[in-house]
């Protein structure tokens, strides 16, 4: 069981750095939550490979700056859909 958990840790990182996708989109990717994601990665992850943490540690903190970007956007879409004809 303990080998799964860490293959899947792996995995998720790999994805992750190759495709530079976020928490949401990798936890959507794998069919399990965000949190699952988070812990497997910032727990897992560095105590079975510690060269891929640091790794996903970069890519975790520059999604975590650029997060109110993304979410300004989203809001921004969303009233652009809801505006009367």
């Amino acid at each position: 069981m303990k080998e799964d958990l860490s293959k899947r840790a792996c995995e998720l990182a790999v994805y992750m750095i190759e495709t530079g996708a976020t928490v949401r989109s990798a936890a959507g990717h794998f069919g399990i939550s965000k949190s699952t994601v988070h812990k497997d990665l910032s727990q897992r992850l560095e105590a079975c490979q510690p060269g891929l943490y640091a790794q996903v540690r970069q890519l975790l903190d520059r999604n975590k700056q650029e997060r109110h970007i993304r979410g300004g956007l989203a809001t921004k879409r969303k009233y652009q859909r809801q505006r009367p004809a």
